[in-house]
């Protein structure tokens, strides 16, 4: 078993440290100094609690007290805490924006199903008009939008250098 030769001593850091290092980083920071760099830090994974949190948030909204209650957390305000805490994890955060990213992707396709119909099917033209010119906006080809001011009367202007 190997001994490290870097002590962490912020609480934060010290549990991410998920290998040994017996010997300092070949890379080296802006000052020159070696030594334990994030890269050598090994990417944590989600546990089933807090994967199931943000599966609650995405899916039924709400508080964070009610999804943390959901998810298995303690009830109360503890539980709050705790998961308020948890949500600001980097690797929960990085699950938290890819599980965003992919609902949205799967949402897109039925807007882009909807304005579709509605730009054919609609019953009011107003709105069959508008579909219209979102889909021709979105595909690139909106109008360039110029504005012209027009002053009629005259203009008089007198200065006095006495």
């Amino acid at each position: 078993m190997c001994k490290p030769r870097v002590e962490i001593s912020t609480p934060t850091l010290r549990p991410m440290l998920g290998k040994c290092i017996d010997r300092p980083s070949p890379t080296v920071d802006k000052r020159g100094v070696r030594g334990v760099f994030m890269t050598n830090l090994v990417e944590r994974k989600l546990t089933k609690k807090q994967q199931a949190l943000v599966d609650v948030l995405l899916a039924e909204g709400g508080t964070i007290k009610a999804a943390a209650e959901k998810a298995g957390y303690a009830v109360g305000e503890s539980g709050q805490v705790s998961a308020s805490r948890t949500l600001k994890l980097p690797h929960v955060q990085r699950y938290m924006q890819q599980a965003v990213q992919e609902r949205l992707g799967l949402n897109a396709l039925v807007a882009v199903q909807r304005v579709a119909h509605l730009a054919s099917d609609a019953r009011s033209e107003y709105v069959q008009l508008q579909a219209a010119q979102d889909i021709l906006d979105r595909a690139g080809y909106k109008p360039i939008d110029r504005s012209q001011v027009q002053i009629a009367g005259d203009i008089k202007v007198s200065i006095d250098l006495s």
